[in-house]
């Protein structure tokens, strides 16, 4: 990898902030990215790690790479406003469309998964990558070894290695999961995994994939 810059877009939320931690734990430049500038700078102080806060569009603007963490609800205000300032760039989306209250129920938007809609919204430009979505935030935001793979998707076959390699970066295994469509699949996986740690109480159920994986 080099040593390209990494914005996390909606840093202080839990997934952001476990996702910069890691990453800057682990010797990367990490910008936390905010709506409030305050809560971006206050969030890195926390962390510690070297971590720097902005808001969301001076550190898209300032970092090579972007991980985007919002809601789903914040997806199309977020992607908009930094649209400009990511172009060119490589974008990693990890939302999940959950639509509150029935988190539970899997309710992908009309473009198919998050992924292309986050795509859509940033132009073809941008290389869009998604990832993270069935990791539990409140156990990547501790050291502990994680028992969960991360699926990465995407259409730009160096764009998805270049976002492997950073997911790998986390301590966590990457496994390529193919075309920015299928993304869905794990999108949709992560209704289905917050309804199993409710019935089976289970905390922070993840996905392992099983087999002996040879990269090709």
């Amino acid at each position: 990898m080099s040593p390209a810059s990494i914005a996390v877009i909606g840093g202080t939320g839990k997934l952001g902030s476990a996702i910069a931690r890691r990453l800057a734990k682990a010797g990367r430049t990490v910008i936390i990215g905010s709506r409030s500038v305050h809560a971006a700078a206050s969030a890195a102080q926390q962390l510690g790690f070297g971590l720097t806060g902005q808001s969301n569009v001076e550190a898209a603007k300032s970092a090579d790479i972007a991980i985007v963490t919002v809601p789903f609800a914040a997806q199309e205000a977020t992607l908009t406003e930094i649209a400009p300032h990511v172009a060119g760039k490589l974008v990693i989306d990890t939302t999940v469309p959950l639509v509150p209250p029935k988190v539970t129920r899997v309710q992908l938007p009309p473009e198919g998964s998050a992924a292309q809609r986050a795509q859509r919204l940033l132009g073809t430009q941008t290389k869009v990558v998604s990832a993270f979505h069935n990791v539990a935030a409140h156990k990547l935001i501790t050291d502990e070894n994680i028992q969960c793979d991360v699926l990465v998707f995407g259409d730009d076959k160096d764009a998805r290695g270049h976002a492997a390699a950073l997911v790998e970066q986390t301590g966590l295994r990457a496994i390529h999961g193919g075309a920015l469509a299928n993304s869905a699949a794990a999108e949709a996986m992560t209704s289905v995994l917050i309804f199993i740690n409710k019935t089976y109480r289970v905390d922070g159920a993840g996905v392992v994939i099983s087999g002996q994986l040879t990269a090709t």
